[in-house]
């Protein structure tokens, strides 16, 4: 059984004005929305996680990496995690 692939979005919705990417994720507006599209492919999916991962780096890439992974394992990103318990 194949395991859906989620989105990116670890909820750090902002795009930097220099780049047009999302601090959070490193989407597009445009791949953002392919995203939402029901029609996408998983195989697309794939190729954009690995393209939006090679425009990270540092901290960026660290940070994705720890709440995406916690995102895909308890469904949830850190960041909204820490909102929520914070409350």
């Amino acid at each position: 059984m194949n395991k859906k692939i989620i989105s990116p979005c670890i909820s750090i919705c902002r795009t930097d004005p220099v780049t047009g990417f999302c601090y959070g994720c490193a989407r597009t507006n445009e791949e953002k929305k392919h995203w939402k599209d029901e029609n996408i492919t998983d195989d697309w999916k794939e190729k954009n996680l690995k393209i939006i991962l090679s425009r990270m780096q540092g901290w960026q890439l660290e940070t994705f990496k720890e709440s995406y992974d916690h995102k895909k394992n308890k469904g949830i990103s850190l960041f909204k995690k820490n909102l929520i318990d914070n409350k």
